[in-house]
């Protein structure tokens, strides 16, 4: 930046990580002759292992994060119509899923430390077609369940976690799966776990396991009985035995990713100017999926995110501006949005106006190397703070 030399020269750990156990697990699958969950081990071996690595009573395997929504808004009986409680700052794909299902996404504001649902503001959301609220692991933390699925069962509301980035993630020392609720996963090429692609649903109960499978199976039982009407959301042998790969791997990662992100929240919380996503204490374990830190502008005076997002990329940092506020992107305006304006949520969600337009992003790869890796990162970080010009400028070459 500037002219000068880079702070770093070296690439981060590359993600994914997978050796010759990779090769082997796919080799297997496809030995066994069965490539789709019909007659195959795969995919019902990972519903196992992922059942357990959640602490769940079952696990149901498909095809990506956002149809395990779908799928878990479809298991609650949400209909066209249905109002659904979602955070402003999040992912688009928790509004979609409900637009998709002809339901009503209602953005409520975020709490200002951990970035997560605020539940303060669901009695003012909630109306009589209020049917579902969704809280969302944001970055790998937990939102506050306790207070949520309170809420929730004194209402008769369901609740679905939306835990595409919280993947081992513990509340209390209990995994998502836990909880009493549905928690929906991502396998997406970024997770933590992955498979390029690929989802799950972490079940409360036998009997819902059976009734997300029949609708996983584009309605059909396991006699053969088209019973409802939904889709195909199935995974195929390969994804399923590329993912119990994966899976295995990520107590180590998740070491290694715990280690530096103590590290490194440490050295950035000596930088001015910038305020890293709290941690509930009753979060007790995340996978740490975004290191996410928000600009203080009042101590900055108006420096932009973007254009810090990209100096840190030119010192050969990997960083990325936050999500959007739901409000703020053009998908969320194509369904339906209950009549509400985008100067209406603007003003209601000041907290997720404020990390969606501050927010810079590290990924987790950038946790799983050594600490010189944290030392560069947070270098790099403070010299872009130190050098840019506050008048929005992209930074010279």
């Amino acid at each position: 930046m500037n002219g000068g030399p880079k702070v770093r020269t070296q690439p981060f750990p590359r993600w994914p990580e997978y050796d010759e156990t990779e090769n082997l697990a796919l080799a297997r699958a496809l030995q066994q002759g069965e490539w789709g969950r019909h007659g195959g081990k795969e995919v019902q071996a990972f519903e196992r292992e992922f059942a357990e690595f959640g602490q769940a009573p079952a696990a149901l395997a498909v095809t990506n994060g956002s149809h395990a929504l779908e799928l878990a808004l479809e298991l609650a009986g949400i209909e066209p119509g249905d109002e659904v409680i979602v955070p402003a700052y999040t992912f688009v794909a928790t509004s979609t899923a409900v637009q998709r299902r002809g339901g009503v996404p209602v953005p409520v504001d975020v709490t200002p430390d951990t970035f997560c649902l605020d539940p303060a503001g669901l009695d003012a959301a909630a109306t009589d077609r209020t049917r579902a609220v969704i809280p969302v692991h944001i970055g790998g933390h937990v939102a506050d369940m306790d207070a949520i699925t309170a809420w929730a069962g004194a209402r008769g509301v369901a609740v679905i976690q939306d835990a595409a980035q919280a993947h081992g993630a513990t509340w209390r020392g209990k995994g998502l799966g836990a909880l009493g609720s549905i928690a929906t996963f991502s396998f997406q090429s970024t997770k933590v776990i992955t498979a390029g692609e690929g989802g799950a649903l972490l079940l409360p109960d036998d009997d819902t396991y059976e009734d997300a499978w029949v609708r996983h199976n584009c309605g059909r039982t396991r006699e053969l009985h088209l019973a409802t009407a939904s889709s195909n959301f199935r995974i195929s042998e390969l994804t399923a035995a590329l993912l119990r790969a994966q899976l295995a791997r990520f107590a180590d990662q998740n070491a290694r990713r715990a280690a530096r992100h103590t590290e490194l929240a440490a050295v950035l919380g000596e930088i001015p100017g910038i305020r890293l996503q709290g941690r509930d204490h009753r979060c007790t374990g995340t996978p740490h999926y975004m290191t996410t830190f928000v600009l203080d502008q009042d101590e900055l005076g108006g420096l932009d995110r973007d254009t810090v997002a990209l100096a840190l990329l030119m010192e050969g940092i990997p960083a990325f501006g936050s999500h959007q506020p739901l409000h703020r992107t053009d998908a969320f305006w194509t369904g339906a949005t209950g009549g509400v304006r985008p100067e209406e949520l603007a003003e209601r969600c000041p907290n997720a106006e404020r990390v969606g337009r501050d927010g810079v992003l590290i990924p987790h790869q950038a946790l799983l190397g050594t600490r010189q890796d944290v030392d560069d990162v947070a270098t790099a970080v403070a010299k872009v703070l130190a050098e840019l010009p506050r008048n929005g400028a992209p930074p010279a070459v």
